[in-house]
């Protein structure tokens, strides 16, 4: 069985440099070991999805402009997510705060083209079906 994300899970974008430290706000007011609780609703960038490092994604404008500028030789650029869509798909047997929980096989689309995934759920104990 999956894994409950929670706070302080760890996230990676294929386009990204780095892991990211996704982040969950107090707003569904459940704990999952210890700590806050993640749903599917949680993809707000730079408030859940904390940037990647550099953005190596041709799809992303500033890495385009860049890259251009330097004639061609792609040119990562600081990442800042896109994610205006929700985690696909949560489980959705686990409602948190009139959503799915999110799970630690849910992805997450990137407008810029990348597709997000758990590294690591933030937590081992809890599993959700």
């Amino acid at each position: 069985m999956p894994f409950h994300v929670c706070n302080g899970a760890s996230l990676q974008c294929p386009f990204g440099t780095t892991p990211s430290i996704f982040v969950v706000v107090p707003k569904n007011q459940m704990l999952t070991s210890g700590q806050l609780a993640a749903n599917v609703m949680d993809h707000i960038p730079m408030v859940n999805v904390m940037p990647f490092g550099m953005c190596t994604s041709p799809a992303n404008p500033t890495v385009a402009s860049a890259t251009a500028s330097a004639m061609g030789v792609l040119t990562p650029m600081p990442c800042i997510p896109n994610t205006p869509a929700p985690w696909v798909a949560g489980a959705p047997t686990v409602p948190l705060a009139g959503a799915p929980a999110l799970d630690n096989v849910s992805t997450l689309m990137c407008l810029w083209g990348g597709v997000i995934q758990v590294v690591y759920p933030g937590q081992t104990t809890e599993q959700i079906p």
